[in-house]
């Protein structure tokens, strides 16, 4: 676009989003925590890297706005989110309503594609832009669909059977020739995902990988010739956030790992590989010690050196498809979802909107390490009140982190700072078995699932009442798999804790194994060895259930009743043992709710049960 067409189309566009305004910023509350927290969700950048399309809730707009990355005032463009652009620039395709849309730049009315009751999402138009490539589950699976860009014909289904309803990971990636996609798929054998190719023209699907398990979208080379992505090795732990990348040639077959010093981090299969315009380097995020930043490495391997010195972390990011620069939707810690602009050249980023909620209050946590049981030195994050006087006395909490091979990372954590507010010293800790400390640490969970992790948990609670300002009142809390430790940690020291609410865990791995979905299966089967038939000495290792009767611990277990990562029945299975025990404890479940809460309200409630539980026993 010519300097000349963005003033023209800015001038056409609504009201502007000024990057410089400052809102007033909010006190921070429960409801406000979860129904005001404004920011960037995601960033594309257009091929010629001038300009982001940034999908972001503001007060007063919702959508996707047009964002020059050399400054200047962002422009809302349309209602929708997971903008991608059109390869030649001159547009965007978008999801709305559960439907594909376009829009041109220099226009502010969309054009509907499909029209229908189904879902689409993970949108990629092809090479040449007439094609656009999304995944639904309007086929019983998840599934690629294509439509033609300009909605002359119905989507048509290419993939089959490609993964499980459920299972919204990834995206399609078109070969740079517009004659295949790549994917992933567990139809040759239900533990394993696999990349596989389809030809858009035929429909005729084939398996291309063998020996990884892929961690990411694939990304083909821009020659065709060879797909990234990341993964690990099938006879190794599933690893999360400390994955290899891998080359895969597209004729011959072969894979192979790019040989380097470092990881690269999926986040939770958020992230993928970038190839450089000319096909000699790679881009990737990688996470340490809580932050996470983008690394290059030469294609061949060698030495991967890091690019970004940002610090907080970043959930997505985009690559510029002439190799300019980079965007990253980022949060630190006391900064919401805002995009970060980083030249190729290198530099200091930039942030090029002014989207994400002011919050009152917030604290710079610090960055600690304690001790623990068997000499382990453990990260922690530690929020302090605002005006905190070590002179005083505070009661205190350990917040234990979900996802147990994933991190507490460096980015904006509402729940800890207002619990702060609330006048709480809060240590948000790394235990053993998280990523950002290599794969050595990572290993220590392995075999010995919420054990070891349970007693790291209790040792921050050693920690915290050997400092001068606490009242020696310490309770823990964590949601997922931080509600998996969090029990855990009740039932193996119980003299430690004065209060607990673990949410939406698992307590009993080996019944997990039986009810919940795939990706819960596999997590359980590669960190425990194999099945619980197979392995019943393992699974027994991290079994809180069977320690309930050792709870001295006043617990509130809250859970969604349509969680299937955490099957709902692990709650029910606590609350009966709790009762059967006598043990003093509260329960709450949330009716319709998954394992990531979708009403806000829902999520209000659990939190301000869990406000009023710490209140009465450590207040």
């Amino acid at each position: 676009m010519t300097f000349k067409g963005w003033m023209a189309f800015a001038f056409a566009l609504a009201t502007p989003v000024a990057v410089g305004a400052q809102a007033p910023p909010i006190a921070l509350t429960w409801e406000s925590a979860f129904k005001n927290n404004m920011g960037a969700r995601g960033a594309a950048l257009s091929p010629d890297g001038r300009f982001a399309a940034v999908s972001a809730n503001t007060t007063d707009k919702s959508g996707i706005f047009l964002v020059p990355v050399a400054g200047g005032t962002p422009q809302f463009w349309v209602s929708g989110t997971g903008a991608e652009w059109l390869p030649d620039g001159k547009g965007i395709v978008f999801v709305e309503d559960n439907d594909v849309w376009t829009v041109a730049v220099g226009s502010t009315t969309p054009r509907r594609i499909t029209n229908d009751k189904n879902d689409e999402r993970a949108l990629q138009a092809s090479p040449d832009g007439r094609t656009i490539a999304f995944y639904s589950g309007r086929s019983g699976n998840q599934d690629i669909w294509l439509v033609p860009t300009d909605g002359s014909a119905p989507a048509r289904q290419v993939t089959k059977k490609s993964m499980a309803l459920d299972d919204f990971r990834y995206a399609p990636s078109w070969s740079p020739d517009g004659r295949r996609i790549a994917y992933y798929s567990n139809k040759a054998n239900y533990w394993h995902d696999d990349v596989w190719l389809v030809d858009v023209a035929s429909g005729r699907e084939a398996q291309l990988s063998r020996s990884l398990m892929a961690m990411s979208t694939p990304r083909w080379s821009p020659d065709g010739k060879t797909i990234a992505l990341m993964g690990n090795v099938k006879t190794d732990f599933w690893y999360e956030d400390l994955s290899e990348i891998f080359l895969i040639d597209v004729e011959t077959k072969a894979e192979s790992k790019v040989p380097m010093q470092v990881f690269a981090t999926d986040l939770l299969n958020n992230h993928t590989v970038s190839w450089s315009k000319d096909g000699k380097e790679l881009f990737f995020p990688y996470h340490e010690r809580a932050n996470v930043e983008l690394w290059r490495v030469p294609v061949k391997g060698g030495v991967a050196t890091r690019m970004t010195n940002m610090g907080g972390t970043f959930r997505s990011y985009d690559a510029a498809a002439n190799s300019s620069g980079f965007v990253f939707v980022r949060s630190t810690p006391t900064r919401g979802s805002e995009i970060d602009y980083f030249p190729i050249g290198g530099g200091a980023p930039r942030q090029i909107t002014n989207f994400a909620s002011k919050w009152q209050g917030l604290v710079e946590p610090e960055e600690i390490s304690f001790r623990s049981w068997d000499g382990l030195y453990i990260q922690g994050f530690v929020f302090r009140p605002p005006g905190f006087d070590p002179a005083k006395k505070y009661p205190a909490l350990v917040q234990v982190h979900g996802g147990g091979t994933n991190s507490f990372y460096a980015g904006l954590s509402l729940q800890e700072q207002k619990l702060a507010q609330e006048g709480y010293v809060v240590l948000a800790i790394n235990y053993r078995g998280g990523s950002g400390f290599g794969r050595v640490f990572q290993d220590l969970a392995i075999n010995d699932w919420a054990n070891g992790q349970a007693l790291d948990a209790a040792k921050a609670a050693d920690f915290i009442r050997a400092q001068p300002w606490s009242t020696g009142k310490v309770g823990i809390y964590g949601y997922s798999y931080g509600g998996i430790t969090s029990m855990a940690a009740i039932t193996r020291s119980p003299d430690t804790f004065d209060a607990a609410v673990p949410m939406a865990g698992i307590y009993d791995f080996a019944d997990a194994y039986e009810n919940a979905d795939r990706l819960g299966k596999v997590f359980l089967a590669s960190g425990h060895g194999g099945s619980p038939k197979d392995r019943p000495s393992i699974y027994a290792i991290s079994n809180s259930l069977s320690r309930v009767s050792q709870i001295k611990t006043p617990v509130l277990i809250m859970h969604g009743e349509a969680d299937v990562r955490a099957p709902f029945r692990q709650y029910q299975m606590a609350v009966e043992i709790l009762k059967r025990e006598g043990k003093v404890f509260e329960s709450k479940s949330y009716p319709n709710e998954p394992h990531g809460f979708r009403n806000p309200d829902n999520q209000v409630d659990m939190y301000t049960r869990l406000s009023a539980w710490f209140a009465k026993y450590l207040k």
